[in-house]
């Protein structure tokens, strides 16, 4: 599989400047083969729980291989930090400067300026829409959309979150994850929309968003007040709803006949979006 994976992929590593004037490793995706014209551009950002996972999940596992192989995309993935060392805010500082990076450089990378897009899954669409937050707010990056998947996103308990037992992540590991990337913020008033998003009250001028979720994971509730709270925003928000099943299914199982309908569902978004959203950069 990661033979014939490979040859239909490039994968580069190279390494950039982030806070603090450290190096952080970035891995860049894109199709075999020279295309005259800019690409879209996507910044996938790693799952994990805010604890583990790696740069190369972003590329290899989920939908990131697809917006390379199906859709043609240059795919940039940070290796963010995790657990202690990557405690908020670290690990979204990690992930803005991968953005700026790839803002600035975009043309030498073969990505539109118009087109850089976000996205990944679990504790990756969290971190993809804080990313979002915070460039709306810094002002110096516009994301044109993003795809959050089943987003880890908000750190106290919901109705699907508070009581789960189901298979991948439930109840214990989110808030094992949580107080670990929070740290002594977990379990306060004070915790920022920036680490937990859905504290987030203006969600004006954000872009727009596709997702999924399904119904047996923790992030369910959390997943559709997100998109709810972009459409009273007047955001263009769309959510497929699967029933039953488990938080990654679609990465865990995706021979099934509902994850490939999952992953054509997505094909369908992206294919929208990328006719529809444009957000022109020029740093």
């Amino acid at each position: 599989i990661l033979h014939r994976f490979f040859q239909s992929m490039q994968m580069r590593k190279i390494y950039i400047d982030r806070e603090g004037g450290r190096k952080m490793k970035v891995l860049i995706y894109r199709p075999k083969g020279r295309r005259s014209a800019p690409q879209t551009g996507v910044l996938r950002i790693h799952g994990g729980g805010y604890l583990t996972g790696f740069a190369a999940m972003a590329g290899l596992l989920g939908m990131g291989k697809r917006l390379v192989r199906r859709h043609g995309c240059v795919v940039i993935s940070p290796a963010y930090r995790l657990r202690r060392g990557g405690r908020y805010p670290h690990a979204l500082e990690d992930c803005y400067s991968a953005l700026l990076y790839m803002a600035s450089h975009a043309r030498e990378l073969g990505i539109r300026t118009d087109q850089i897009f976000v996205g990944g899954e679990s504790a990756g669409g969290g971190l993809c829409a804080a990313l979002c937050q915070l460039a709306r707010d810094r002002g110096q990056v516009r994301i044109a959309y993003h795809m959050p998947l089943y987003p880890m996103i908000d750190d106290r308990d919901t109705d699907s979150s508070r009581d789960n037992h189901n298979l991948g992540w439930n109840t214990v590991s989110n808030h094992f994850g949580w107080k670990v990337y929070l740290g002594e913020l977990y379990g306060t008033a004070s915790v920022s929309p920036y680490a937990a998003p859905a504290r987030q009250t203006d969600y004006s001028g954000l872009p727009p968003v596709y997702t999924f979720v399904c119904t047996g994971e923790p992030f369910y509730c959390e997943t559709l007040s997100y998109v709810e709270h972009l459409r009273e925003a007047g955001i263009e928000a769309e959510v497929d709803v699967y029933e039953g099943l488990f938080h990654a299914f679609d990465i865990l199982q995706p021979w099934r006949k509902v994850s490939r309908r999952a992953a054509e569902r997505f094909d369908a978004a992206f294919t929208r979006a990328r006719e529809r959203y444009f957000a022109e950069n020029d740093l």
